[in-house]
C-alpha cells in the first residue's frame, strides 16, 4: 500500500519548488511584443461594413430545367404555364346594400359591381344608388367599362354610364382610374361627357382600419363636380355634392359582413342654392345598417 503511494507523493515534492519561483525581478516591460498582432474583429468599424454602390448582377437568363431539356422545349413549356395560369373569374361584390334612418325619413341605398376577366383586363358593371321610402328613387347609375391594370396599384377604366334618375335620364362616357394609393388609401377619379354635352367629375377616397381580426373601421369620402351649369337636372358650375360616411364592419366571413356607421350628405354652391329654391333639403345626416357581400 505504501509503495502505491510514493511515486504521486515524490513528483508533488519536485513540483512545488517550480511552482512557488518569484518573478518579482523579470523585466516584462522589456519583452518585445510586435509579433504578437491580434487578428482584426469583424465587428470593428473600418472592416467593410458600409453599403455598397456597385451595379447588381445581371438577371439570370438561364433556367434549371435547360441543364436537362433543350432551351427550345422549356420555352414553350414556360409559355404554356403563363397562359393556363391566366385564367378569368366572374365575381359579384356589393359593397353596400343598407337601410337609412335620417330625420327628413328612412331611406335606402347601394354600391356594388361585377365583373369577369382576368387579372389584367376586365369587364365591369357597376351600380350605386340612393332613396327615400315611399317616394322614387333620387339617384340611379348603372355603369359598364373595360378596366385594364396599369401597375400593381392602379386601373385605367373606359367604358359608359346611364343615369335613370334623377330626370331627364343622361348617357355619359367616361374614363377614369382607380387604385391603390400610399398608405393604403383606395382613391378613384372618373371624368364624365353626357350625350347633351354636359361635363362632370367624380372622385372618391376610402380607407380600410382594421381593429381587431373581426372589427373593420371604414371611412370614405365622395364628391361631384360639374364644369357648367344644367338647369335640366338641377345643377349648378362648380362643386356639386360631398358625401362623407363611416362605417363599422364586423367581417367574421367575408362573403357576408354586417354593418352600421353614419352617413352625412350636403349639396354645394349653386346646386344647393337651386334645392333649396325648389323645397328641398341641402343636407341630410343618417344612421346606417347594411351588409356587405361578396360572391
Amino acid at each position: 500500500m505504501v509503495r502505491r503511494f510514493a511515486i504521486p507523493a515524490a513528483l508533488m515534492l519536485v513540483a512545488s519548488p517550480l511552482a512557488g519561483q518569484d518573478h518579482a525581478g523579470m523585466d516584462h516591460g522589456q519583452m518585445d511584443h510586435s509579433g504578437h498582432v491580434m487578428p482584426e474583429s469583424p465587428m470593428s468599424p473600418g472592416s467593410g461594413d458600409e453599403p455598397g454602390d456597385a451595379p447588381p448582377p445581371p438577371v439570370p437568363t438561364d433556367f434549371p430545367g435547360m441543364r436537362f431539356f433543350p432551351a427550345e422545349r422549356m420555352t414553350a413549356a414556360r409559355a404554356a404555364m403563363v397562359k393556363e395560369m391566366d385564367f378569368n373569374t366572374f365575381a359579384l361584390q356589393v359593397d353596400r346594400l343598407e337601410y337609412r334612418a335620417g330625420k327628413g325619413g328612412d331611406g335606402f341605398g347601394w354600391e356594388g359591381q361585377a365583373w369577369y376577366g382576368g387579372d389584367i383586363d376586365r369587364i365591369v358593371v357597376a351600380s350605386e344608388g340612393e332613396g327615400t321610402f315611399g317616394e322614387r328613387a333620387e339617384r340611379i347609375e348603372l355603369s359598364a367599362y373595360w378596366r385594364h391594370a396599369l401597375d400593381p396599384w392602379f386601373n385605367l377604366q373606359l367604358g359608359v354610364r346611364q343615369d335613370f334618375r334623377p330626370d331627364p335620364q343622361r348617357s355619359y362616357a367616361l374614363v377614369g382610374i382607380e387604385g391603390l394609393a400610399p398608405y393604403w388609401f383606395e382613391i378613384g377619379g372618373q371624368l364624365l361627357v353626357s350625350d347633351k354635352g354636359d361635363l362632370h367629375a367624380r372622385g372618391k377616397a376610402g380607407y380600410q382600419q382594421r381593429i381587431t381580426q373581426s372589427l373593420v373601421l371604414e371611412p370614405e369620402a365622395e364628391v361631384d363636380f360639374a364644369f357648367q351649369d344644367v338647369p335640366e337636372l338641377a345643377v349648378g358650375a362648380g362643386f356639386e355634392r360631398i358625401e362623407l360616411g363611416a362605417r363599422l364592419r364586423y367581417e367574421r366571413n367575408r362573403s357576408l359582413a354586417p354593418y352600421l356607421g353614419v352617413n352625412w350628405e350636403r349639396k354645394l354652391g349653386e346646386t344647393a342654392r337651386l334645392a333649396r329654391a325648389s323645397g328641398e333639403g341641402a343636407s341630410g345626416v343618417s344612421a346606417v345598417f347594411g351588409i356587405r357581400a361578396m360572391f
